[in-house]
């Protein structure tokens, strides 16, 4: 009885069901006015012909457009309000103030560097304007003495992450989308706490609906009791409000300033394969040791400023060694979702549309806009090898069949699609060449893409890149190919399915 009670008054049972009340008070106040019912379907047409005009005039995604205007036109009572509950809504002036902050921050304790930059001109054309983009749009310069460490299993992510802890003197900043007590949190959890009696500065950032299934209710306030710093993401309301759609979902640890860790992996034991949530778990994360963990530092901080309000001096967290390391070029970059400028699409594409050779990817959703399909096949028509893996064991089975529904057009283009059959890949990387990689948060779908809190980790010239190939290499000894063949055998229900599914793809 007690477990019972206990899930039936957890956080998110009662959260759905007050979303579950004010959308059947939506759908009463309808029946109640049923003889009303056509004057109020003529005025939600009228409207909702307001709202298309609106959506038309937007500069957001196309797909995203379409993903809303055949609701709001099909079925204009309740598309129409859905769209103005979660489709147009703003920010509140405060948090776009904060927002703002946060951007000014980032362009002031991130400066460009011309001599790096002209250096990688120098070396490479292509690099040099990834590297100049990132700086210019996303308030991220390019750096060299760095080390990096490619980290291609959540298991190993977990060992060295917690041998840079213990090495902690001065301060330790964790910022992620998932935590969930088990063997990997509870491991760190103990670290934190005996670093905190030390006199280290811990602090931990975790997103509210990311946690809500993980962690009990005012878990902050629990760590904060044992003098571990914390606030929470956007603390999730149970309202129908657009406020849902932002979501922090970086994934950050820095250690002194001189090590930063960032990548696919969460602090939840499915991502070190403790216990098997969708079969074997896949991810990957990269280590940097040198200057450019000032930008993790820096993208840590400007969080917690824009979640506390309040303004500190970043100087004192510089990190305290010279680490002489030189391991090519690294660029640690945000994307912040508020605005008009996609960093993690443009970086991506920027990718795609360069690839002379090879372009390989992993990525744990393939929900694509017509930019980067368009990127990809063309890159493929031109001879380039293209190879994408995705998980043959969802996590989601209604975007694992949106997953799906790209397959298609992308193999008659000549990519080639597999599927990584032990079970979920959550790695986001690209490498291409030989010569750029990516390592970080960002997955190939509208929501990591537009409506997100990002990061990632640029990278040109370095060794660490033939370590990204030769896991990518690896990880298809795993996998399955999914050729034309096979994606004629799909049966025809299933088809219309995933092409249904596929139109409100920028809403998943």
């Amino acid at each position: 009885m007690k477990r019972f009670l206990k899930a039936l008054f957890h956080r998110l049972v009662l959260t759905v069901i007050a979303l579950l009340l004010q959308a059947a008070l939506l759908v009463l106040m309808v029946v109640y006015f049923r003889d009303m019912f056509m004057f109020f379907y003529g005025i939600s047409s009228g409207i909702g012909l307001i709202v298309t005009f609106y959506i038309v005039n937007q500069r957001s995604n196309p797909g995203y457009k379409i993903a809303w205007i055949i609701p709001v036109l099909v079925i204009p009572v309740f598309g129409t309000l859905a769209f103005l509950l979660f489709g147009c809504g703003q920010p509140s002036r405060s948090a776009m103030r904060r927002i703002k902050k946060m951007e000014d921050r980032l362009k002031k304790e991130l400066p460009p560097s011309p001599d790096i930059s002209e250096e990688i001109r120098a070396l490479n054309e292509d690099a040099y304007n990834q590297a100049h983009y990132i700086e210019n749009f996303a308030s991220s310069p390019a750096y060299k003495g760095t080390s990096l460490e490619y980290l291609p299993m959540g298991e190993i992510k977990f060992r060295r992450m917690k041998e840079e802890l213990e090495t902690a003197s001065r301060f330790i900043f964790l910022e992620y989308f998932i935590i969930q007590p088990g063997v990997m949190w509870n491991e760190i959890l103990d670290i934190l706490k005996r670093k905190v009696k030390q006199g280290v500065d811990v602090r931990v950032i975790f997103d509210d609906v990311g946690c809500i299934q993980t962690l009990p209710y005012k878990y902050d306030k629990k760590l904060r009791d044992m003098g571990i710093k914390c606030v929470v993401f956007n603390k999730f309301l149970p309202i129908l409000s657009s406020s849902l759609n932002n979501r922090d979902h970086r994934k950050i640890c820095v250690i002194d300033g001189n090590v930063g860790i960032t990548g696919g992996i969460n602090l939840a034991d499915e991502y070190i394969n403790v216990y098997e949530k969708h079969g074997h778990w896949k991810d990957t994360s990269i280590l940097l040791r040198g200057q450019a963990v000032w930008s993790l530092t820096v993208m840590f901080l400007t969080m917690w400023q824009l979640i506390t309000g309040k303004n500190e001096d970043f100087s004192v967290f510089r990190p305290d060694k010279n680490i002489a390391a030189d391991n090519g070029y690294v660029v640690p970059y945000s994307d912040i979702p508020i605005g008009d400028e996609p960093v993690g699409e443009t970086v991506y594409l920027n990718m795609f549309m360069r690839a002379n050779k090879y372009l390989y990817i992993t990525t744990p959703y393939l929900i694509i806009d017509n930019e980067i399909v368009t990127a990809l096949v063309s890159a493929a028509k031109s001879g380039v090898d293209v190879r994408i893996i995705t998980p043959h064991v969802p996590d989601k089975v209604y975007v694992h069949a949106v997953t799906r529904s790209y397959y298609k057009n992308l193999i008659e283009a000549g990519v080639r699609i597999f599927e990584y059959t032990p079970g979920f890949i959550h790695a986001k990387t690209v490498v291409c060449d030989g010569l750029f990689a990516t390592v970080g948060t960002i997955n190939l779908d509208y929501r990591s893409l537009y409506l997100h809190f990002e990061c990632g980790v640029f990278i040109f010239a370095s060794d660490v890149i033939s370590d990204i190939r030769e896991d990518f290499m690896r990880t298809l000894e795993k996998c399955e190919e999914i050729t034309m063949e096979k994606c004629l055998r799909v049966p025809f229900l299933k088809r219309v399915v995933r092409g249904f599914l596929k139109i409100f793809a920028p809403l998943m």
